[in-house]
């Protein structure tokens, strides 16, 4: 179906793709003014977007959206045809305050750990299946934690009682920790920062004690931003967790100025250029204490999901940098954030026009779009699913993960948000890289041993070898396995050397790579490919001179050899063959285990098979 430009000015682009006329720019204007346009209305919205070569790739995405909006419902199954990215943080908030989504027993006895725990156990089982790969857990809930720290008391939602740990040896953070990453998912301590809770709170009374100073307001209680204690204080937190645990990143939540706190007074240096002072001491602090201890451990926020104003779209004096002091766009540039994830709880030309700000000022690194799944929930709000999905629809078009607030919301499936959440993300997707670590080798095998062993029945291992912390397995009917292709991945951030299937289906192969802690990925270790069944697993014969060429080749018009390493490096070429060839000279390699792919005229690739030299 066609869309008519004529037909664009009658909808007005309106949302939730945009306000009057749908353009919008990213240009952020002096003094809050825009430059005049030569056009007028929404042409001149319209011309102004199109100067921009990311602005006209937006536009072209939105415009499609608005194309198959046009023909009603989306069918996602048409969408699922397109390519799937490999990499893409797909992330949801656990909220821990007050009970919200985890846990829901206390933790008093043997007996309710255990069902706390299963708690976990299901709420991660409903993420594996959706494949969110990132979980925010809440660690710092209000100056009081959900794990045995040595400076903060524990928080009442484990046990039910403040400042009393559950016994039995139970931390609830590295069981977390442990629950996701035999699911193959990143965890990630979401630290609330500046709320400490009520001022009667134990987290709070033990803050004030210890001579912070404190702000009371009806909404609870905050450390003072200005405070030149907290920076030290907060990274002292967080050290803890990042020296304790296995924990792939720190989320830190409500980094900024709280809400009602008066407005700079323009006395004793109380401006807004020293509030983002204040604010981003605090965010190099924990940043230099995190990253000195484990450099991989992403760094990441919430932020307000407005930046800031734009030259034609207004925050409606609620933003990140002008109004609480959120200088996140240039934290990215520092890198002193690897990722964000600002709050974008919005529809409308108040989320479109600031998400393409988020991804045009991004520094090369992670943006993930927070989503208001909240609000699906009539009780909450009265968004429909459309809403939600177009926004996902958009975002992952301009390279943006997504991440869900919060996770109740998504499990309980309001209108359906969770089964779409499994079909928009049909196939899993690894983490992005983090910047830092070096070239990852790939993955090997044992001597004289094949990566794939298949028994009797229809039963096959894999073996390999490597001294990364996390493997990547996958598997295709074509040979060599495309790694670049997600729809191949068949596990994520897999953390053994051997794995074995109980059952596999004829035809496919399979393929493994190495990941360090930042994700950099190896080259693929291939398994060797037989041009016969995929169970015969007989060697190629050889005297160490010469190898005997199975009958079978003569059939498929083999025109050269490629004599390859275990890791697919191809070591000796041998051309000019015809198929009355019965052997091949090998006498000038050294001992070891080898694969033989052999091309035809088409230039069509065939794995013949594998053969051993022992001399």
């Amino acid at each position: 179906m066609k869309v008519s430009l004529s037909k664009l000015s009658p909808v007005r682009l309106s949302p939730p793709f945009g306000g009057v006329g749908g353009g919008f720019s990213i240009r952020r204007g002096v003094g809050g003014e825009a430059a005049s346009p030569s056009f007028g209305g929404a042409w001149g919205r319209l011309h102004n977007i199109l100067n921009s070569s990311f602005m006209r790739h937006l536009f072209l995405i939105i415009l499609g959206f608005l194309t198959l909006q046009a023909q009603a419902q989306t069918n996602i199954a048409d969408y699922l045809t397109l390519p799937q990215p490999k990499r893409e943080t797909r992330a949801v908030w656990l909220t821990t305050l007050s009970n919200l989504d985890w846990p829901k027993t206390y933790a008093t006895s043997k007996e309710n750990i255990e069902k706390q725990k299963q708690e976990l156990r299901d709420i991660l089982d409903s993420y594996q299946k959706a494949h969110i790969n990132t979980v925010l857990l809440q660690a710092r809930v209000r100056a009081a934690t959900i794990y045995p720290s040595e400076i903060e008391p524990w928080d009442h939602c484990i046990t039910g009682v403040e400042g009393r740990a559950p016994g039995f040896g139970y931390d609830p953070l590295a069981f977390a920790i442990d629950e996701c990453h035999r699911r193959g998912m990143e965890i990630h301590a979401w630290i609330a920062t500046i709320p400490v809770g009520m001022k009667t709170t134990l987290g709070c009374r033990t803050i004030m004690k210890r001579g912070f100073r404190v702000r009371s307001y009806a909404t609870g209680s905050y450390l003072d931003p200005a405070d030149p204690a907290v920076p030290g204080y907060l990274a002292h937190i967080c050290g803890e967790i990042t020296r304790k645990y296995d924990i792939d990143g720190i989320n830190l939540d409500y980094i900024r100025y709280p809400d009602g706190w008066p407005l700079p007074s323009y006395r004793n240096g109380d401006t807004p250029e020293a509030r983002r002072a204040h604010i981003t001491a605090i965010v190099r602090a924990i940043h230099d204490e995190v990253k000195a201890i484990k450099p991989w451990v992403k760094m990441s926020c919430s932020p307000i999901g407005k930046y800031s104003d734009l030259s034609r779209y207004s925050s409606k004096n609620f933003n990140a940098r002008d109004r609480v002091a959120q200088e996140a766009q240039e934290w990215l540039r520092e890198g002193l954030m690897d990722q964000l994830y600002p709050m974008q709880y919005f529809r409308g030309e108040n989320y479109y026009p600031f998400i393409a700000d988020w991804v045009e000022n991004r520094y090369s690194r992670d943006v993930v779009t927070g989503l208001g799944t909240y609000f699906l929930d009539p009780r909450q709000g009265n968004w429909r699913l459309s809403d939600m999905t177009r926004q996902m629809y958009v975002s992952r078009s301009l390279g943006m993960g997504h991440a869900h607030f919060r996770s109740y919301f998504l499990t309980s499936n309001q209108q359906g948000i969770y089964d779409f959440e499994c079909r928009f993300n049909s196939s899993l997707a690894l983490p992005p890289v983090t910047k830092g670590g070096r070239a990852v080798s790939a993955p090997t095998t044992e001597s004289m041993s094949p990566l794939v062993e298949y028994g009797s029945d229809r039963g096959m291992t894999m073996r390999w070898k490597g001294n990364t912390p996390y493997y990547n397995i996958y598997a295709s009917r074509s040979y060599p396995v495309d790694i670049s292709n997600a729809r191949n991945l068949l596990y994520a951030r897999y953390a053994g050397t051997q794995l074995h299937f109980s059952s596999v289906n004829e035809g496919l192969y399979f393929a493994v790579t190495a990941m360090d802690r930042y994700g950099n990925e190896s080259p693929a270790l291939q398994e060797l490919a037989p041009l016969s069944s995929k169970k015969t697993t007989a060697l190629l014969a050889n005297d160490g001179q010469s190898l005997a060429l199975p009958a079978m080749v003569k059939e498929a018009d083999i025109v050269e050899y490629d004599i390859k390493s275990m890791q697919g490096t191809s070591l000796r070429t041998i051309t000019n063959v015809t198929n009355r060839q019965s052997a091949l000279n090998i006498s000038s390699l050294s001992p070891g285990i080898y694969q033989l792919t052999g091309r035809t005229k088409k230039r069509k690739e065939y794995s013949i098979g594998a053969f051993v030299i022992k001399r």
